[in-house]
């Protein structure tokens, strides 16, 4: 028997992405099937899952990790009949880069008035109105996890203020923290541009409401606050995000994820004029990168050494 065959096996369950790249990656190393062989399949030891199949991870007796292809873990965590065995989450530099880019593009899209220099071009105006420097502006980060600080530090280089706002209490150098439920009103009244990186859990879901978005400061440099969520669908509620777009309590939205995925092609949001969407591509998981990072948790693993990334069930991240 070969090494590679002497290993256990890693079942590869996902939705909504193409497994063939991840299965290629992962078969120079181990052996990857697609489906349990029988009712119960004692070879598996390894899952990778990214919306896995119901049921699935409780056919695996011998089931020793869970690896979420992606930033989120609430698509594991939400399977009611999963293992009582370690969940790892994906950290990996090349997602870091892709979500501060993404982010960033987005916060100076509404900083410089792309929106309305877009419109300008189409009605064929030349005007030039006022452009506040970024030290003016407040951008706010929900969410100073790994994704989260990385963004609070790249948009402070490029001089804009900084709040961040979590759960728990965190200091970060540069950044005005503020945390739970106490701190949430101060945060929002002195934000511009909000930015939503928090994970999605029980107490996180909805998050992003009319209440929440009413809170905003509404009287800063940019005329009106702006919003971009680039974490998990389900933290927005959208029929709040759009009544508040439409009594101009919110000025403009990026939006990156939504509350069911595809978004509904009758979406009022598709066609809205202050509205920015793109197709949940801010950080899409690249097997290259991430395969790799799998490969060397299962080794260190099997040496003994601990795990990296576990997710806190109880927090839900």
């Amino acid at each position: 028997m070969n090494d590679q065959a002497a290993r256990g096996r890693i079942l590869l369950s996902v939705r909504g992405m193409d497994p063939q790249r991840w299965r290629d990656l992962l078969s120079r190393q181990r052996t990857v099937v697609l489906e349990p062989d029988g009712a119960e399949d004692p070879s598996i030891e390894y899952a990778a899952v990214w919306n896995h199949d119901p049921d699935v991870l409780t056919r695996l007796p011998n089931l020793k990790l869970i690896f979420s292809l992606g930033a989120g873990v609430d698509h594991v965590l939400s399977d009611p009949d999963l293992p009582d065995v370690p969940v790892i989450r994906i950290v990996a530099e090349n997602l870091t880069q892709y979500m501060i880019e993404y982010v960033t593009w987005r916060v100076l899209d509404h900083h410089r008035q792309g929106f309305l220099y877009r419109t300008q071009q189409r009605d064929r105006v030349w005007r030039q109105p006022a452009q506040p420097p970024a030290g003016d502006v407040a951008v706010g980060i929900m969410g100073l996890g790994a994704l989260g600080g990385a963004v609070a530090q790249a948009l402070k280089a490029l001089g804009f203020n900084i709040n961040g706002w979590s759960r728990r209490a965190r200091q970060m150098e540069g950044v005005n923290t503020f945390h739970g439920e106490t701190g949430l009103t101060p945060f929002l009244e002195a934000t511009d541009i909000l930015v939503v990186l928090l994970p999605l859990t029980p107490a996180t879901e909805g998050i992003v409401d009319y209440s929440v978005l009413k809170r905003l400061r509404r009287d800063g440099p940019l005329r009106g606050p702006c919003l971009i969520n680039a974490g998990r669908g389900r933290l927005q509620r959208e029929s709040d995000i759009l009544k508040a777009l439409d009594d101009g309590t919110l000025k403009e939205a990026s939006l990156d994820v939504f509350e069911r995925e595809p978004l509904d092609p009758q979406s009022p949001l598709w066609t809205h004029p202050h509205v920015f969407v793109t197709p949940h591509a801010a950080a899409s998981s690249d097997p290259t990168h991430l395969v790799p990072l799998l490969l060397r948790q299962m080794e260190a693993y099997e040496r003994g050494e601990p795990l990296r990334n576990v997710v806190d069930r109880d927090a839900g991240y």
